[in-house]
């Protein structure tokens, strides 16, 4: 089995993956999570991410493709993963298309997590409170949204059109909304 998560900042895309990895026995790949174990073990890549980062940098798409395409090809993918954070653009979409392709792979499920905005800048301006990022005030929250919203619509779009996008409410407790992603994925995948 072969998923991407997608959900705007807040919504639960890693708690949920977490969840949908354990329930079918599948890696969840999370770039970011990759990233940080580099930079907590100071490989050459992590040095490189953490230099990008402190300078307000983005990742460039050549780096988070290739670290993707090499992870995919680990063992433990190698029947099945769930990939959470990546693509992020179109542009990742169609280096990912190419990935699969030459791997021989394809997605089977593009779950989309959805929940209502206000709800979202709530739940982030309580996190960021809790975790005491003062960074990450009701401004800067909503800014995050709106490019979100900018840079995902279009990724939407093109999994909606390739018939593999499947809309589940992400509001309620965890474990409502896991139960809802394992009844959308089992209606949807052939096992």
């Amino acid at each position: 089995m072969r998923l991407l998560i997608m959900g705007a900042p807040g919504a639960g895309k890693g708690t949920q993956a977490k969840l949908i990895a354990n329930h079918y026995r599948i890696p969840a790949i999370s770039t970011g999570a990759i990233f940080r174990a580099n930079i907590a073990a100071k490989t050459p890549l992590g040095m490189r991410v953490q230099q990008l980062i402190s300078a307000g940098e983005f990742v460039p798409d050549v780096i988070t493709t290739a670290v993707v395409a090499k992870r995919l090809l680990e063992n433990d993918a190698l029947d099945g993963w769930l990939l959470d954070g990546y693509p992020r653009t179109t542009d990742q979409v169609e280096a990912l298309d190419i990935i699969l392709e030459d791997q021989r792979q394809h997605f089977d499920c593009v779950l989309s997590l959805e929940v209502d905005p206000e709800v979202l800048v709530e739940r982030l301006v309580k996190r960021a409170e809790i975790e005491g990022r003062a960074d990450d005030n009701e401004e800067t929250i909503r800014r995050r949204m709106e490019v979100y919203r900018e840079e995902t619509e279009p990724l939407m779009n093109i999994y909606r059109e390739r018939g593999l996008l499947v809309s589940v409410d992400g509001q309620g407790s965890v474990d409502e909304v896991a139960e809802r992603i394992f009844a959308a994925i089992d209606a949807t995948v052939d096992k």
